[in-house]
């Protein structure tokens, strides 16, 4: 006769391995992956993405997975609204959506409809041009970029920029562009390929870092009737924030916007805005950058808030601009 025990032991086992394999189920459907997309790798705009994935890693105990992804700018983040289903975060100057939803600037030969479908959620740190020279020539304006070999990016609304100030200031034709990668830069400069670079990055830039700790370096800085011209924030990096730089450098900055679409459930959007607000202080102990990050930011951007991120702020008595309600 069949032994009734070793009936039991299996039946349980079979529960056992049953439960288990019900668990691991639960959790992978427990579990929300967005993707977030920002900019090239090793710029400040990539590192706050990962500093991002693990804040909210954390704070939701991993409910939310954000995988970051490398991109090659802002224009081809918003362009990806196209194409991407689903969770998709990105990041993008607040000026460049509105060229988006009006099919103007970079979007006027492919206006879609879709670009309506664009949700804010959160701001970021401005986006703070950086006009860098090799050598040690203190404080410097515009017109020290005349002759010079200077790499602006390729495809980054930060090229776009560099090459509409060099029109606004008559140096269009006076400047040799580099044709190379933004995050080429700082190596390009230390080698003695090119004369300087643009950078739109938060302060403290990772790239300007990198190239003050390889050689002697400047930053351009504009005056008040220049960065009146541009029509953009005007931005103070404080002296001492680079190795070398030691006097006050004015300079723009644009403001930049966590964007979702109307894909995203309200719950994600709720929870995501949510834990960024609640771990901004602990981000802004471990990287400086998140320390600028106020509500008052809110004001900069475009277009409307996803419903979900507009109930967080309803809940947490954060006044929000009528316009992005």
């Amino acid at each position: 006769m069949r032994n009734p025990f070793c009936f039991l032991r299996h039946a349980l086992g079979v529960s056992a391995a049953t439960l288990a394999l019900a668990s691991l189920a639960f959790s992978a459907q427990a579990e929300t992956r967005v993707t977030y997309k920002s900019a090239a790798a090793g710029t400040s705009y990539y590192l706050m993405g990962v500093e991002l994935s693990e804040a909210v890693r954390k704070g939701t105990d991993d409910a939310i997975i954000l995988a970051s992804e490398e991109s090659q700018g802002s224009v081809q983040n918003v362009m990806e609204v196209l194409a991407r289903q689903g969770n998709y975060v990105f990041t993008s100057p607040s000026a460049l959506i509105e060229q988006a939803m009006a099919g103007e600037g970079d979007f006027a030969e492919r206006p879609h409809l879709r670009f309506q479908e664009i949700r804010g959620l959160f701001p970021l740190p401005p986006m703070t041009m950086h006009f860098v020279l090799a050598g040690d020539k203190g404080d410097i304006n515009f017109s020290a970029l005349e002759g010079k070999h200077i790499l602006i990016g390729r495809g980054t609304f930060s090229a776009r920029e560099a090459t509409r100030y060099l029109g606004l200031f008559d140096l269009d034709e006076g400047v040799r562009i580099a044709d190379a990668a933004i995050n080429s830069g700082p190596d390009a400069l230390k080698n003695g390929q090119i004369d300087g670079f643009v950078t739109a990055s938060a302060y403290p830039s990772p790239g300007v870092i990198e190239a003050a700790g390889s050689l002697p370096i400047s930053l351009v800085s504009l005056t008040d009737e220049q960065v009146e011209q541009t029509g953009a924030l005007r931005q103070l990096i404080p002296g001492g924030t680079y190795p070398g730089v030691n006097n006050d450098v004015q300079t723009t900055s644009l403001p930049v916007i966590a964007y979702t679409t109307t894909a995203m459930d309200d719950e994600t959007a709720y929870t995501l805005t949510k834990t960024f607000w609640e771990r901004l202080d602990a981000m802004a102990e471990e990287a400086p950058w998140w320390s600028s990050i106020t509500p008052d930011m809110l004001a900069n951007m475009t277009g409307v808030l996803h419903p979900g991120a507009l109930r967080y702020y309803q809940e947490a008595g954060i006044e929000v601009p009528d316009a992005l309600r």
